[in-house]
């Protein structure tokens, strides 16, 4: 096998998708990851309860997979709107730095008009490299 499926114990299963990819050579794809629970559901309608919900999906896969969040090397975030994300440029670090700490992988922000769920304010990706 090239890979192995990671989803974290208890979580909803993914339906035609999976939540990470764990390659053989240690990288951990994680697939868009947005601000519901383990059991998708949103307990918040806000962008930072969402941002940083989504935040704690990313780190669940990875210490799923065995990893931390020093081993991630990059963050591709979507957002619906632009506005929001820039006024509250305090609130999103101080989200970022209680989930992840002070680990600033490589990023990219995408401004879009919607996500799949209509609840959902962001989705953001990851990649990992575990066990360097």
């Amino acid at each position: 096998m090239t890979h192995q499926v990671i989803s974290p114990e208890g979580w909803a299963p993914a339906k035609g998708y999976a939540n990470g990819i764990l390659t053989k050579d240690g990288t951990l794809y994680v697939g868009g990851q947005i601000g519901w629970t383990a059991e998708q559901v949103f307990e918040s309608h806000d962008f930072i309860g969402q941002m940083e919900q989504a935040l704690r999906n990313i780190l669940a896969i990875l210490e799923a997979a065995g990893g931390t969040a020093d081993d991630l090397t990059r963050l591709t975030w979507y957002v619906t709107d632009k506005q929001e994300y820039l006024a509250r440029q305090r609130e999103v670090g101080q989200a970022y730095r209680r989930v992840l700490g002070r680990h600033f992988p490589a990023m990219t922000m995408v401004v879009v008009s919607a996500l799949i769920e209509d609840e959902a304010l962001v989705e953001i990706e990851a990649t990992a490299v575990i066990g360097r």
